[in-house]
């Protein structure tokens, strides 16, 4: 019988469960220690969950990521497994925002506090201006933000969603570089019942800068990302 590969690495990897936790949650104190050292705490339990789990990653285009500061990753959604690749391919820290019915998730709940992460009421449009304000505020002053255009996972693998425009009304706030990420299989190590190697892809695209997009809607700009996700996935399919 064939098992979750999530089950099986906390079954096998039992005795490692605890440490892991316990990373986690220490490296939720931002009073001792700075959003690049919880980042880095929280980076070593990604990176020995993926290798534990049998998640073989190839990451392309970390040079693209601006020198400075102050942008948003705006990938394609297909699990709960993104938010792991992201980490351990990216060593600059950043935020996230997450849908609110997923803010007691274990496990995501600690990383989410680590991190600086938001929650937000999809059905609550004041209190969704309110994160986009703070956001703002926080990408002018430096710090990095995730967020997911779709939304929501797409539940057809590696078939981008569509990209909603309010995903990218901070970024015209505060003129941030946009950096397109492409996931690649990202759904597999979640929702593949099965504990053999599997091979993930997260390519960093160029981003757009604020000139790139500045004369365009917030809709426009969905529309070039998700297009620009979606060559890069299909290219990189169709050479198997």
């Amino acid at each position: 019988m064939k098992i979750n590969r999530i089950v099986y690495l906390f079954v096998r990897r039992c005795y490692m469960v605890p440490w892991m936790f316990h990373q986690i949650i220490k490296a939720g104190n931002s009073d001792k220690y700075t959003i690049q050292e919880r980042y880095d705490k929280v980076k070593n339990v990604c990176h020995k969950v993926n290798q534990y789990a049998h998640v073989n990653i190839k990451a392309t285009g970390i040079e693209n990521l601006p020198k400075e500061n102050g942008y948003i990753l705006t990938p394609n959604h297909q699990g709960l497994f993104d938010v792991l690749l992201l980490i351990d391919t990216c060593d600059k820290p950043f935020s996230t925002v997450m849908r609110k019915d997923l803010e007691n998730t274990p496990l995501l709940k600690q990383v989410m506090k680590a991190l600086d992460g938001k929650t937000i009421d999809r059905d609550n449009p004041r209190q969704g201006m309110k994160i986009i304000k703070e956001m703002s505020d926080e990408i002018s002053k430096g710090r990095n933000y995730v967020i997911f255009p779709e939304g929501t996972r797409s539940k057809k693998g590696n078939i981008a969603g569509d990209f909603k425009g309010g995903s990218f009304k901070s970024a015209f706030r505060v003129k941030a570089p946009i950096v397109p990420v492409a996931l690649i299989n990202s759904f597999k190590p979640f929702d593949i019942k099965d504990t053999k190697p599997v091979d993930v892809q997260i390519h960093y695209l160029e981003p757009l800068y604020y000139e790139d997009y500045k004369d365009m809607r917030t809709v426009e700009v969905a529309q070039l990302v998700k297009s620009k996700i979606t060559e890069k996935i299909e290219k990189e399919i169709n050479k198997r």
